[in-house]
């Protein structure tokens, strides 16, 4: 019943939208990794001229397992760059490394969104993990609040969806701002970095509306159950 029934159907436009919005980053990844760029400045120098630039030389910036695994760790302050963009000079790389410096200097200027999310991820992870076990065992033992606890808790999971669109939307903002004062690349290259910060831009888009299709469906299963 929970699984199999018409409510399932909420899901697909979700599922839809991740799908395109993952092959857009993923094309526009493979393509603009093939582009290097005039200066030859590999991703990790770029990102290091973006962070003192801006007087955030205590940031480190070092290499991580993995593809597209670039982050920024607020906790010790280190931005890691995956194997394909360290040391990489390509236009995707340029891009993907000046974002993460992005969240950089969003931390250092105490940029409230990014620390809000900062707070709450490690609850939300924990949370979201559990949130449909308790929702199911509620619909189980038709226990109301055992069902919206589940709901409240997957709820916290869309809020965190919901903020990190606009610390993704700014950091990019940032990004294009940083490369295009910094007179070292070209408008074709800048058009390149956009192409490839926008395609990843629609993930998040896409990661957003399809957790709030899943609490929307989460209501539709817990009001019927009342009836």
């Amino acid at each position: 019943m929970l699984y199999y029934d018409w409510t399932i159907l909420l899901l697909i436009p979700g599922l839809i939208l991740s799908l395109w919005a993952q092959s857009r980053v993923n094309g526009a990844y493979k393509k603009y990794s093939k582009v290097s760029t005039q200066r030859g400045l590999p991703a990790q120098e770029v990102a290091r001229l973006m962070l003192d630039g801006q007087g955030a030389g205590n940031v480190a910036v070092t290499s991580t397992q993995g593809t597209l695994t670039d982050h920024f760790d607020p906790a010790t302050d280190t931005l890691r760059l995956s194997q394909g963009v360290y040391g990489s000079s390509s236009v995707a790389a340029v891009g993907i490394a000046a974002h993460e410096a992005g969240h950089a200097l969003q931390k250092q200027e105490g940029y409230a969104l990014l620390n809000l999310r900062t707070v709450m991820v490690p609850t939300v992870n924990i949370g979201s993990r559990l949130a449909w076990p308790i929702f199911v065992v509620g619909m189980i033992s038709s226990w109301r609040p055992l069902m919206y606890a589940g709901i409240a808790l997957f709820a916290l999971a869309v809020a965190l969806s919901l903020i990190t669109l606009p610390v993704e939307f700014d950091a990019s903002r940032r990004a294009k701002a940083m490369l295009a004062n910094s007179g070292y690349f070209t408008q074709e290259e800048l058009t390149g970095v956009s192409a490839v910060l926008n395609a990843a831009a629609l993930t998040y888009v896409a990661s957003f509306l399809s957790a709030l299709l899943s609490l929307l469906r989460l209501l539709l299963l817990a009001q019927r159950r009342r009836r």
